[in-house]
Order: C-alpha cells, then sequence, then structure tokens
C-alpha cells in the first residue's frame, strides 16, 4: 500500500525554508536570496521514499504586508496550514520567535495540525550547547512533534526532517508521478532562476519591485537549443535604467548568469532574450499581479 503526506513548509522571511526545499527535493525548485520575500507563491516539491510520496508546500516568508502583493502572499501562508498532513515551521535560531511567528504557532496547535520546528542555521551558533535551552522553551510552551536542529547550507539535519515528515505519511494513492519532482510549469521555474540572479545583483528596493514572465520557450527543431524569451517588469522607469545598467551591463550580466543556471538545470545549451519593461506600482494592481501568476484566488 502507498502512502502519501503533506507538508506546508512555513516561517520568517529568510529563516531559510527555500533553501530546505531545494536540499529536500535536491533540485533547485525554488528561489533563494538573501533578500527577504524571495518566495512570492506557493511552490510544490515532491520527493519519492520507497511506497511513499512526501509533498512539500514553500510558502512565502511572514512580513508586515505594504502593499496588495504582500497580501496575497500573507494569504497564501495562511491558506497553506488548511487541510494539511503535518507543518513544517522553520525558524532562525540566532533570532528569537516573534508575536506574529507565536500567534499563527497555536493557530496550527489549536487546529490538531501536527507541528514539526525546524531550527536552522545552527552553523552560526559558537556553542551548540545554546540550543538546549532554545529546545527546552519551545518544548514546553508549543509541545511540536519534533524539535529538529539543522544547517542547510551545511546539509545537516536535513534527513532528519525528511524522516520525521515520512513517519506522519498516510495509507493514500501518489498524487503526483513517480517522477515529477515539482507542479510548477517549466516557464515558471526558467523565470524565477531569471529573477534569482536579479535579485543577486541588485541593491534596494529595486528587487522587490521585479517580476519575470517567460513569453515563450521552445527547444529547435533542427539542433539542441533551447530558445527563451523573458520579460523583466520593474516599477518605476529609473528602476528600468537600474536594471538595464550602463550601455546594457547589467543586464547582459544577469541574461549570462540566469542563461549558465538554465543550462545547468534544463541539461540544453539555451538562447536566452531578456526585454525590461515598466509597469508603474504594479504590486499594488490586482489585475498584473495575477496576470504574473503572483496569486492563487
Amino acid at each position: 500500500m502507498t502512502k502519501t503526506v503533506f507538508a506546508s513548509i512555513i516561517g520568517r522571511t529568510n529563516a531559510g525554508k527555500s533553501s530546505l526545499l531545494n536540499a529536500i527535493i535536491g533540485e533547485r525548485i525554488a528561489s533563494v536570496s538573501s533578500k527577504s520575500q524571495t518566495t512570492r507563491t506557493r511552490i510544490t516539491g515532491i520527493k519519492n521514499i520507497d511506497d511513499t510520496q512526501l509533498v512539500f508546500m514553500d510558502t512565502p516568508g511572514l512580513h508586515k504586508p505594504k502593499n496588495k502583493l504582500s497580501d496575497h502572499m500573507l494569504d497564501t501562508v495562511k491558506d497553506s496550514v488548511k487541510d494539511i498532513d503535518t507543518v513544517l515551521f522553520v525558524c532562525d535560531c540566532t533570532r528569537d520567535i516573534n508575536d506574529s511567528e507565536e500567534t499563527l504557532i497555536k493557530n496550527i496547535k489549536a487546529s490538531g495540525t501536527p507541528l514539526i520546528f525546524v531550527l536552522n542555521k545552527i552553523d552560526l551558533l559558537e556553542k551548540k550547547q545554546d540550543l538546549v535551552p532554545v529546545m527546552a522553551g519551545i518544548s514546553g510552551k508549543f509541545d511540536p512533534e519534533a524539535i529538529i536542529p539543522i544547517s542547510v547550507t551545511e546539509n545537516n539535519g536535513v534527513d532528519l526532517v525528511i524522516h520525521e515528515t515520512a513517519k506522519l505519511a498516510q495509507e493514500s494513492p501518489h498524487f503526483f508521478p513517480d517522477d515529477m519532482m515539482t507542479d510548477q510549469p517549466e516557464k515558471v521555474l526558467a523565470a524565477e532562476m531569471i529573477r534569482e540572479k536579479l535579485l543577486e545583483l541588485l541593491e534596494d528596493e529595486v528587487p522587490h519591485g521585479i517580476a519575470v514572465t517567460v513569453e515563450t520557450m521552445r527547444e529547435r527543431d533542427d539542433k539542441d537549443i533551447l530558445d527563451i524569451d523573458a520579460v523583466i517588469y520593474c516599477e518605476r522607469e529609473s528602476h528600468k535604467g537600474i536594471v538595464i545598467g550602463k550601455k546594457g551591463a547589467m543586464l547582459k550580466k544577469a541574461a549570462t548568469l540566469s542563461r549558465q543556471e538554465l543550462e545547468s538545470f534544463f541539461m540544453i545549451k539555451v538562447n536566452l532574450k531578456c526585454w525590461v519593461k515598466v509597469k508603474e506600482d504594479w504590486r499594488n494592481r490586482e489585475g498584473l499581479i495575477r496576470s504574473f501568476g503572483l496569486t492563487e484566488k
């Protein structure tokens, strides 16, 4: 008999949720950046171990909403803890749990959903014994199914997260094909890889006001080349100039890094073309948020 478990990965922004998902699946299916609010929608990763299918859903980080896009992101987090088998609550072990985290944890506990605490970034601790009172406090206050200290960057403890999640699997048919690792369309994966490179290269507020869509993506009939046409949207004309850079240098660098990442992921030579367009204040315009695929409702 096959088994399945659905797990939502939630927590504060920059806690390492997307990095954890990538480490579990073994592929970069979620964008990772040191900048906050990198993840904007729910991203599903699928891992099969023998007869058990583990379905993990990465969610946007908890943050104070500043625009309509932020409101949609937080709605995604709230919806992700409904009708789920378990919640992986990822915390930065070097930071205290704040009020918004505590409120969400209490709501999860009140719903009866099994809760697994994942304490990430233990590699940043000078003394590992400092974790003992932290874990004792979490255990006494929230009584989770498990508390797992990990370091995603060192791939330390990720196997324990997988093991504890698998223990909660129930007899069920698999909901996804066994060779599938994500429900994200290839165009979305490609767009996120491009946006990730822009997040790495750009400073201040500019990256948060960027959306990327892949308009066309097709493999040539006569050659092993994948042609990708992408549009980078920003909120202001001044931001467009920053994204393009002096004599096109910034856009060229972002495109080169993106192409290298795309070729590594899709295992084919990529011909990437990028255009930059302005959509004023798009993060507060419902129609544009929807057209960019950044809302599930």
